[in-house]
C-alpha cells in the first residue's frame, strides 16, 4: 500500500513541472525553483518507493526466513 501510494504521489510533482514547462515559466526564476523543489520533492518519494519495494522484496525472496520446527 505505502509503495503504491509513493509512487502516485511521486507523479504529482513531476506533472507540476510539466505544467511549469508547458506555461513558459521555466525560464523565470521562480519557475526554475519551483521546479527544482518539485522535482527534489519527487525525489525523494520514489525513493522512499525504492526502498520499500527492496525491502517487500528481499523479505519475500530470503531464503532463510522461514521457521522450522
Amino acid at each position: 500500500m505505502m509503495l503504491v501510494l509513493s509512487i502516485l504521489l511521486g507523479l504529482v510533482p513531476l506533472a507540476g513541472v510539466g505544467r511549469i514547462v508547458m506555461n513558459g515559466m521555466i525560464t523565470t526564476v521562480d519557475g526554475l525553483f519551483m521546479s527544482i523543489i518539485l522535482i527534489t520533492l519527487s525525489g525523494v518519494l520514489f525513493l522512499n518507493a525504492f526502498l520499500e519495494a527492496r525491502r517487500q522484496f528481499a523479505v519475500k525472496n530470503a531464503p532463510g526466513t522461514q521457521k522450522s520446527n
